[in-house]
């Protein structure tokens, strides 16, 4: 991970237009804009936490240790998207989970202090940060109900839902950025054997289609008429 100086003057927009325009020059003074490449760790679970970080571009998955060697995968952030918060907390100094680029990224760093102090300042960052925070906290809530009480089958059903509300879908009609099936797996909370299986019966069942990592949803309805 590297701070290049080429990006200092990069603004990203949803932070920007969160605080009012006398905050900028701390922004500029403070901001640090990082670049990772795919594969890269940005922070790892038990880290010390150092501050919060703005999703310039890019992909990332945040992830945890789940159970033995495996990980579940929380969710994915992209553009516009805030990682790192999980690690504030009144009884913790660590990071709770990890994330880890899935291509090259360029984040925007805000150290803990000073993004404090930019919450207290702006009220429209402090309102828009809470109710990130508000909806963030349902839907774990509701995948946490999901791995307890839903079949696998159902799970990667709403996993591939997610995964496309997510990304959107592009021209040939796949969701616009490939996973592995490791990902979608870990995402499902799932073996990968389990969910290779089950995409080739999604697959042959008309309602997803397959072209190498790509994957397109063809019958939405029914998929959600299962779930």
């Amino acid at each position: 991970m590297k701070k290049d100086k080429a990006q200092y003057d990069l603004k990203p927009a949803f932070l920007y237009d969160r605080c009012i325009k006398d905050w900028w020059p701390a922004l500029d003074a403070q901001k640090k804009i990082i670049q990772t490449q795919k594969g890269e760790l940005i922070f790892k679970e038990g880290d010390t936490v150092h501050g919060v970080y703005f999703m310039i571009d890019g992909v990332a998955k945040i992830h945890k240790h789940w159970i033995e060697d495996k990980e579940l995968i929380v969710r994915f952030a992209a553009a516009n998207d805030i990682i790192g918060h999980r690690g504030l907390s009144t009884h913790s100094d660590v990071y709770p989970i990890s994330a880890t680029a899935l291509s090259k990224v360029t984040l925007c760093f805000l150290d803990l202090n000073f993004f404090k102090s930019s919450l207290r300042i702006n009220p429209d960052l402090m309102f828009d940060f809470m109710m990130f925070f508000a909806d963030e906290l349902r839907l774990s809530e509701q995948r946490m109900r999901d791995l307890a009480h839903m079949p696998v089958k159902n799970r990667l059903m709403n996993a591939l839902l997610m995964i496309e509300k997510k990304f959107g879908v592009n021209d040939t009609g796949f969701i616009d950025f490939p996973l592995s099936r490791q990902d979608i797996a870990s995402y499902t909370g799932a073996a990968y054997e389990t969910v290779y299986k089950l995409l080739v019966e999604f697959a042959n069942t008309d309602l997803i289609k397959i072209d190498g990592k790509s994957i397109g949803i063809l019958d939405r309805g029914k998929i959600l008429s299962q779930n």
